[in-house]
């Protein structure tokens, strides 16, 4: 067994690093280091912007080199990515499209500006080369299995290609068969529109596009003429709540629900409250929210800095106390209530992001 003796220069270092700590409080040494070496070994998971390319008129990929944390993903899933718009620290989730293998070791996400999307139409319009974000690790069961089925169906519109963009990417040689049937507005708006129909004219999957413009919004009855045997295809679809809330009712008339899998970007709206008046204790502010209106929804548009992530009940990034009052889940319906001596002094946890005020309810924030 041997023992480190300090040197000369690691004890002057360490009375450097200690003379250092004394006169940048209250910020810490660690701190400014991070202004040079944000992704370093020991510091939250971030990742700086190196590319942002144009897909359409409306999405672009950002590339992005991850810090040195980064667990790596399975083809489908998404991340958490915080950005900062306007000095507000924004959470918002992206599916990854790159390949897992990529030599320089980024990874990319797709974006698509939507009406009113903080966020999305921050990194479309504004993302600049050389911007550190916030990352979380990937996550998401919207994934191939390891046993790749014979026969495969890919049903998506607009940015809903970005999931199984990633799939394409990483699996299509692995894949015996397979259709992708997309839509978007025109074929200018078909996200990865080139790249897909390279993949089409090597016969490496079947592309059907709905141009919706034209040809209208695809009806789940058209199916069995664009894909006769649809229902033998183990599915992947993603896209609007409609479609896929359509798709998933397809399945089950044809007995077999087991067969498709669909990835939301916005949790479903089953059962709408009454609404109410929604209080936020620390913030000083209280809102009247509609009964179809996320509780994260309505304080945001109010001007309540609120945390988030990915908007549909699944990271439980939104989680709040409730003190008192009731909320309904926007996805089953059932009713979730507080009342002072109940909560205690911690409080009834929610979810902002897929609970509606149900009557007058205080949020602890």
């Amino acid at each position: 067994m041997s023992t480190a003796v300090p040197t000369r220069a690691g004890s002057l270092l360490g009375r450097v690093a200690r003379l250092a700590a004394r006169a940048t409080t209250p910020l810490l040494p660690a701190d400014y280091v991070d202004l040079f070496d944000p992704l370093r070994s020991g510091a939250g998971l971030r990742g700086r912007i190196v590319a942002v390319e144009p897909e359409t008129r409306d999405a672009v990929t950002v590339t992005i080199r991850t810090g040195r944390g980064w667990a790596g993903h399975l083809p489908g899933q998404y991340v958490r990515v915080g950005v900062d718009v306007d000095g507000v620290r924004q959470w918002r989730a992206y599916s990854v499209t790159s390949r897992t293998d990529r030599a320089d070791g980024c990874l990319t996400i797709t974006v698509k500006a939507i009406p009113d999307g903080v966020v999305s139409n921050h990194l479309v319009r504004h993302a600049r080369v050389g911007t550190v974000i916030q990352l979380d690790q990937a996550t998401g069961e919207f994934t191939l299995p390891a046993t790749r089925p014979p026969r495969c169906l890919f049903v998506t519109a607009g940015s809903g290609i970005t999931p199984v963009m990633g799939m394409l990417r990483n699996a299509v040689d692995e894949l015996a068969d397979v259709v992708l049937l997309h839509s978007a507005p025109t074929a200018a708006d078909v996200i990865f529109g080139a790249e897909l129909r390279a993949m089409a004219a090597d016969g490496r999957l079947t592309l059907i596009e709905r141009h919706t413009d034209v040809d209208g919004m695809l009806a789940v009855a058209e199916l069995a003429d664009l894909v006769p045997d649809f229902a033998q295809r183990r599915t992947w679809a993603c896209g609007p709540t409609g479609m896929l809330d359509a798709l998933e009712a397809h399945w089950e008339s044809h007995g077999v629900p087991d067969r498709i899998t669909t990835e939301r970007f916005r949790a479903t709206v089953v059962v709408a409250g009454d609404g109410g008046t929604v209080t936020f204790t620390r913030a000083g502010t209280t809102v009247e929210a509609g009964g179809a209106t996320p509780i994260l929804d309505a304080a945001e548009a109010a001007g309540v800095l609120m945390p988030s992530g990915c908007r549909m009940g699944i990271c439980y990034g939104c989680v709040l106390p409730m003190r008192e009052g009731a909320v309904r889940d926007l996805r089953t319906g059932e009713i979730t209530t507080a009342t002072p001596h109940e909560s205690g002094s911690g409080g009834v946890p929610i979810q902002t992001c897929v609970s509606a005020a149900a009557g007058a309810c205080d949020i602890d924030h």
